[in-house]
């Protein structure tokens, strides 16, 4: 017996639930490379980085920017565009799973920039588990979207003269109230009930 398919919203989780697919997609943001151009950027094998690559492609990450002859073979450059996901990340769906697969890939990709920091340049760090007003929310939620469009805007080829590498990782989501030890819209008085 088939086994039932995956829910669309997990599967988009974990997709993106491994750190070299992260950095995978960070790279081709800004610039359309092959398995082998990725593979010298970051120092992975060839093999394991078209295994993601392919990966990514099929889950709707990464386009195929162009086909390139090389070697009597042909090479695709693949290109990643923010905007193509994954969907049930950006937004918030309700995929427990997958939000914890891909939270320990983030932790991972965060743990090995933060062995990078510049001390010289500005930096920001913000964790905050805050109840606020659900219009409040969707405006934050809103404006740190809009933050990220611009990043990857402004996102240039690795090594271009005059820019310096950064990192940047954001993830907002609401939480059930349970987490924090409330109901939805309690307010804890202090006094019993």
């Amino acid at each position: 017996m088939p086994s039932p398919p995956e829910n669309p919203e997990i599967a988009g989780l974990r997709l993106v639930a491994h750190p070299l697919r992260l950095r995978l997609l960070s790279l081709l943001t800004a610039q359309a490379m092959s398995a082998a151009e990725a593979a010298r950027e970051l120092g992975e094998t060839q093999a394991n980085v078209s295994y993601h690559l392919r990966r990514l492609h099929e889950g709707g990450l990464l386009e195929v920017a162009e086909e390139v002859r090389v070697s009597g073979g042909l090479a695709r450059r693949y290109r990643h565009d923010p905007a193509s996901g994954p969907p049930a990340l950006a937004a918030g769906a309700g995929a427990a799973g997958g939000h914890q697969e891909a939270a320990a890939a983030l932790a991972a990709e965060l743990r090995r920039r933060a062995a990078f920091v510049h001390p010289d340049e500005p930096s920001h760090l913000t964790d905050a588990e805050v109840w606020v007003d659900p219009a409040e929310w969707r405006s934050l939620i809103q404006t740190v979207s809009d933050a990220a469009d611009r990043l990857h805007a402004a996102a240039r080829p690795p090594h271009t003269p005059g820019t310096i590498p950064t990192g940047t990782t954001l993830v907002m989501f609401a939480l059930s109230a349970t987490a924090s030890g409330g109901r939805d819209g309690d307010e804890d008085t202090g006094e019993d009930r």
